[in-house]
């Protein structure tokens, strides 16, 4: 199993640095990532690291790591993250609104980022924090997901305190269609971790502790 190619090499910590984010570009060129996930004031810095290799993408973050930004100004974050040279962005739902189970409001924060994205060309990833929400909720981001064509649905931004699972990433792909694909993230510091993810139906890893993967 080629587990290089599923890994999102991640760096998002509030004490990045410049050198911190030149090396997971290294890293991710060395080793065959598929792509590099930076906070989004890093954005252009990864984007010029990488410009000559169009297998390994550019991934940040919008509305990170709670969620509960105005969808306007989430909107506004992937418009300059795409113009900075995103191919990829990982937003997070507003995590208030799915616990109040306002399906309105969670429907249109998610169109409104993944049509902003679609139209700038990147792909969408929802991080929806898979492990705090009950079946119905699941359930239901499931469907609106599905509803609103997004490229990927993430179990959890890593900040939660809880590792992700075998069960989580299998109960997503029942619930999900064959298009919209899974990024497994949180805790994921070995090989056979993420291969017993990537077996349950992980397309993507998302982890920071990339090179002791493989």
């Amino acid at each position: 199993m080629n587990i290089a190619s599923k890994i999102d090499h991640t760096v998002l910590s509030p004490f990045t640095t410049l050198n911190d984010v030149e090396q997971v570009c290294n890293d991710a060129v060395e080793n065959k990532f598929a792509a590099v996930c930076v906070p989004p004031y890093f954005v252009q810095n990864a984007a010029l690291a990488l410009k000559e290799i169009d297998a390994i993408k550019v991934c940040t973050v919008i509305g990170f790591p709670f969620g509960n930004n105005a969808t306007s100004a989430k909107v506004e974050e992937t418009k300059r993250a795409i113009n900075d040279g995103a191919n990829e962005v990982d937003m997070v739902v507003n995590l208030n609104a799915i616990i109040n189970e306002d399906w309105k409001y969670v429907k249109n924060d998610i169109e409104s980022i993944t049509n902003s994205a679609h139209l700038g060309g990147a792909i969408v990833k929802v991080i929806i924090e898979s492990s705090k929400l009950n079946e119905y909720q699941l359930k239901e981001i499931c469907k609106i997901c599905e509803e609103v064509n997004v490229d990927f649905v993430k179990t959890a931004t890593g900040y939660n305190g809880n590792d992700v699972t075998v069960d989580e990433v299998s109960s997503l792909r029942s619930l999900l269609p064959e298009n919209i694909k899974i990024k497994a993230s949180g805790g994921i510091r070995s090989k056979t971790n993420a291969q017993q993810l990537i077996e349950a139906g992980a397309d993507r890893i998302g982890a920071s502790q990339s090179l002791n993967l493989l």
